[in-house]
C-alpha cells in the first residue's frame, strides 16, 4: 500500500517541529511489511516512533586484564575475510581499520579467528565525517553475534530512519531506549554484553540470545531478548539451531571505521 499525498504532506507537517527537513520528513520505513508478534508495529515500521535524543558524555574504555584484543590499532591478524577465511583485506591506517572501497576489495564482512559465546565487547566506530546519504545509506554496518544476531552500527546523528534500523537497534525488532549518536565523523562507543541462546540435544530451544547494551555510556538495550536470527524485512526466529562461533562486521559499502576493539569471554554459571 502506497501512503496518498495527502497522508505524506501531513507526516511531513508532524515531523517539521522534531527538526527533520521536508526531505527527511519523507517516508524511510515500510508500510508492507509483516506484524512484530505481539505488537502493533510492522517490521522496519515507518510511523513507528523514534527514540528521543540523548547526548552521551565523553568516555574512554581500556582492555581489562583478561580481555583478547581483537584489534591494537596494529593489524588484523584476529580476522579473516567471512565467506571463504582469507586474510582480511580491509584498510587499516592511522591506529583504525575501514570498510575499504569495493573496487579494492573482495568485498563482504570480516569475522574473528576464534570463536565464542557469551561476551563483554567493546567496540570503537565512526561513521564518515562527510554526510553523502540519508536514512540507512549513511554510516551503515552492523555487528553480529554467533548464530546472526545484528547490532546496527549506522549514523543516526539528525538521520531519520525506521526506528528498528537506528544505531544500537537489534536489526529489524527493537529500537534503542535512547538515540545516543555522536555527530558524523566522531568516534562512538559500544559496550555490549551478549548472551548466546541455548538448546536441549533435540534441538529445542531453551534460552533466547540477549543483549545489553551502552552506547557512548548510555544504555540502550537493557538485557534484551533476540526474536531470532537478524534479517531484512521479515520477522526473526530461531527456525535454525546455533552455537559457539564468530562474531563478524557488516560491510555494507559505507566507509565506517573501527578501532580499540577488545572482548571477554563470560561464564555466565561462575558462581553457581
Amino acid at each position: 500500500m502506497k501512503l496518498s499525498s495527502s497522508i505524506l504532506a501531513l507526516a511531513c507537517v508532524a515531523l517539521a517541529p522534531l527538526g527533520f527537513s521536508e526531505d527527511e520528513a519523507k517516508p524511510t520505513g515500510y508500510t508492507d511489511t509483516p506484524f512484530l508478534p505481539g505488537g502493533k508495529w510492522r517490521v522496519h515500521d515507518d510511523a513507528r516512533p523514534r527514540p528521543k535524543v540523548v547526548t552521551p558524555g565523553k568516555t574512554t574504555a581500556d582492555a581489562p586484564s583478561d580481555a583478547i584484543v581483537l584489534f591494537d590499532g596494529k593489524d588484523l591478524s584476529e580476522w579473516q575475510m567471512a565467506k571463504d577465511k582469507s586474510p582480511a583485506d580491509w584498510v587499516v591506517k592511522d591506529g583504525f581499520f575501514e570498510v575499504p572501497d569495493k573496487s579494492k576489495s573482495a568485498g563482504g564482512p570480516i569475522a574473528t579467528k576464534r570463536e565464542f559465546e557469551n561476551v563483554q565487547l567493546h567496540i570503537e566506530w565512526a561513521s564518515p565525517a562527510e554526510v553523502v546519504s540519508n536514512s540507512q545509506g549513511r554510516g551503515n554496518s552492523g555487528i553480529f553475534f554467533p548464530g546472526n544476531f545484528e547490532l546496527q552500527v549506522l549514523d543516526s546523528y539528525e538521520n531519520k530512519t525506521y526506528a528498528d534500523g537506528q544505531a544500537s537497534a537489534l536489526y529489524g525488532w527493537k529500537p534503542p531506549l535512547v538515540n545516543a549518536a555522536r555527530k558524523p565523523g566522531e568516534w562512538q562507543t559500544y559496550d555490549i554484553i551478549f548472551e548466546a541462546p541455548k538448546w536441549d540435544a533435540e534441538g529445542n530451544l531453551l534460552k533466547k540470545a540477549h543483549i545489553t547494551v551502552f552506547h557512548n555510556g548510555v544504555l540502550t538495550q537493557h538485557r534484551q531478548a533476540y526474536l531470532g536470527a537478524t534479517g531484512h524485512k521479515r520477522v526473526a526466529n530461531y527456525n535454525k539451531v546455533t552455537g559457539k562461533g564468530p562474531i563478524s562486521l557488516q560491510n555494507h559499502s559505507n566507509p565506517v571505521r573501527f578501532r580499540n576493539i577488545w572482548i571477554r569471554e563470560l561464564d555466565l554459571n561462575a558462581n553457581d
